[in-house]
């Protein structure tokens, strides 16, 4: 199966958290293949860095809004029509989830709904970034689309949990009653440069203190498994549900699957670090384990992961030790 761009020169692409980890490397490609994109972000946890190299770029417009209060359509940028609509925006590290649970609840609802209402104006094809979390602490594994979920919907992390699966029970919504040209990726856990060193999640907070010779915090025993994705692989995904005709939801990652203990030991070993491996209280509705099942991905988009973690980890280092100093 392979794709063909769909969205290239002359197409106007909107994406919201375009500051963001994720939404920037997004935005690089696109404006390569000559889209013109504008990226909107609050930066509650974007960060202006994240696309600075990108000011010059004549096609590319950055605004600084909050899209739970709706798409301010004073600006110019924002007032011509859209070609497609990107749903990025989301606090997704841990620490969000306690510190700013009202902002993650109404961007996974309220801002979900005025850019649908506005793909839906603009006969835009609207992609929503939906996420793994959607099947909770999963009892099936691998984790396929089909499986409806293991999710608390009042536990610390439901705050994003449930953001997300009313944000794709909107699409899905807008999808049936008007038409909308939809798509749902969910993605899994993804690493590489432009994360937050303070971001909460496992790689960036082993890579900081295995570069600083600090402990290496793992939680609970550092049994609980996850499927670690560099970026790269993840972007390549997320632009060929994009540019086909599939609604999804589709899961976007890899199966590279890995115990916490492991992903520490091998970053001490990549960084040559000094730093010991120790374990700390795990946290609330940790999940298990976390695997994609890829086979949706693979058989509708052609779909390959190409980096290996010891490579995309590499990278991921050396990102972090030129930001760190």
């Amino acid at each position: 199966m392979k794709v063909a761009p769909r969205f290239g020169a002359g197409h106007r692409i909107l994406v919201t958290g375009g500051a963001g980890f994720v939404p920037s490397h997004l935005v690089d490609v696109l404006l390569d293949r000559g889209c013109t994109v504008v990226a909107v972000d609050n930066f509650i946890t974007g960060s202006k860095e994240n696309v600075a190299h990108l000011a010059e770029r004549p096609t590319f417009t950055l605004v600084e809004a909050d899209i739970s209060d709706g798409l301010p359509t004073h600006h110019p940028a924002l007032a011509e029509r859209f070609d497609a609509i990107l749903h990025m925006a989301s606090p997704a590290s841990p620490t969000d989830f306690a510190t700013i649970p009202i902002e993650i609840l109404r961007v996974g609802s309220v801002a979900t709904l005025h850019l649908l209402d506005r793909a839906v104006a603009d006969g835009a094809r609207f992609l929503l970034a939906s996420t793994s979390e959607a099947y909770g602490d999963p009892k099936e594994h691998p984790q396929r689309e089909t499986y409806w979920g293991n999710v608390n919907p009042i536990g610390v992390r439901s705050v994003y949990d449930e953001a997300k699966r009313f944000a794709e029970a909107a699409t899905m919504a807008y999808h049936r009653r008007h038409g909308l040209d939809v798509a749902i990726v969910r993605i899994f856990n993804t690493y590489g440069p432009r994360m937050r060193p303070d971001d909460g999640r496992a790689i960036p907070t082993f890579v900081a203190q295995a570069l600083r010779g600090e402990p290496i915090t793992v939680h609970g025993t550092g049994a609980q498994t996850r499927s670690i994705c560099y970026v790269d692989d993840l972007v390549r995904g997320i632009l060929l549900l994009l540019d086909s005709t599939e609604t999804g939801p589709i899961n976007c990652g890899t199966e590279h699957e890995m115990s916490m203990r492991q992903l520490a030991e091998l970053i001490v070993s990549l960084s040559d670090s000094t730093s010991e491996v120790t374990y700390v209280t795990r946290a609330a509705d940790d999940p298990e384990m976390r695997r994609p099942d890829l086979t949706l991905a693979r058989d509708l988009l052609g779909y390959e992961p190409r980096v290996a973690p010891e490579d995309g980890l590499r990278r991921t280092i050396d990102h972090f030790r030129k930001r760190l100093g």
